[in-house]
């Protein structure tokens, strides 16, 4: 995977239709509501849940559209519906930007999803650019699906991750400079401990977040990847990588101590969150093929309360 590669979808920009660009908004939303933190947090007054969720559900969009688009399986999911191609998922992707287009302009489109985060920028005075790097990050993983480096990597979260945390600095009025070079920070370490997470659904998608160069430092195979339990080898790249994304997740976590009111509530959830799927990955022993591991409601709880008492810092 090298994040420079620009990957644009061939031929004439087509239209699409609504039913081919979404997919559905009551899974989209029903998702967001799921998670504790940081979308939707119970805690956080209800403009800013609804902001979070709208800025959830334009995320959750974008990349279900470029893992499959809305008419595709699941990775891993068994069924024998055919995948979405490369280049259909890519014209999703422009019909996408073309929307954003409208949302950024006095008509934005009809869609429920679209006209809510319309509200959102324009309530928040949110920037574009952000919104447009979650799409180039899914355009990205039609064309590239290996990961040379750790630094190919953190590249790569500079697409798919660091714009959300910017963009939820924006809706709490508390974007600086620093505090993006910290956001940034967290929400690396939070897409690292996703790929870990996901390293089998992302392998039988034929899609390798684990550095290449990693792999071989630790002696494992593709193969090795697609099997039902998770080897010595496979356990101990992926204890490394968690602990790789911890310590990113430390050096980010001074931004809860700079907020205050509802801004640090939610920062704090992310933190937290993070640090509790770290202690299920290393609950878990590290095998994330046998099962996905989810960090608990209690321990997300606990390492939120913990943040709250003693400040970012560990």
């Amino acid at each position: 995977m090298t994040p420079s590669a620009k990957p644009t979808s061939e031929g004439p920009p087509a239209a699409l239709s609504a039913r081919e660009t979404l997919p559905s908004l009551e899974r989209v939303y029903a998702q967001a509501r799921q998670e504790n933190f940081p979308v939707a947090a119970r805690v956080l007054p209800p403009r800013y849940r609804r902001h979070l969720l709208a800025l959830y559900a334009f995320a959750r969009m974008v990349d279900d559209i470029g893992d499959d688009g809305p008419t595709g399986p699941a990775p891993g999911s068994g069924s024998a519906t055919p995948r979405n191609s490369a280049s259909q998922r890519l014209r999703r992707l422009d019909e996408v930007s073309r929307n954003l287009d409208k949302v950024f302009s006095s008509t934005p489109p009809a869609e429920e999803i679209y006209r809510d985060l319309a509200a959102t920028v324009r309530e928040c005075g949110l920037p574009r650019e952000p919104f447009e790097r979650l799409v180039e990050a899914n355009r990205h993983d039609q064309v590239v699906h290996r990961c040379p480096t750790f630094d190919d990597l953190l590249r790569y979260c500079t697409l798919s991750a660091d714009p959300v945390g910017r963009l939820v600095l924006g809706v709490f009025g508390v974007d600086t400079a620093h505090r993006r070079v910290l956001s940034d920070r967290v929400c690396s370490a939070l897409q690292v401990l996703e790929h870990c997470q996901d390293v089998a659904q992302d392998a039988r998608a034929g899609r390798i977040y684990l550095p290449t160069e990693d792999m071989e430092r630790f002696g494992v195979t593709e193969p090795d990847l697609l099997a039902p339990r998770a080897n010595t080898a496979v356990r101990a790249l992926v204890g490394f990588q968690t602990q790789r994304a911890l310590r990113l997740l430390d050096e980010g976590a001074p931004l809860v101590d700079s907020l205050s009111g509802s801004a640090r509530l939610a920062v704090a959830g992310y933190v937290a969150g993070g640090r509790a799927t770290a202690h299920a990955l290393a609950a878990a022993g590290f095998d994330v093929l046998t099962a996905t591991p989810r960090p608990t409601r209690a321990r997300t709880l606990l390492e939120f309360g913990r943040l709250l008492a003693a400040g970012g810092a560990r």
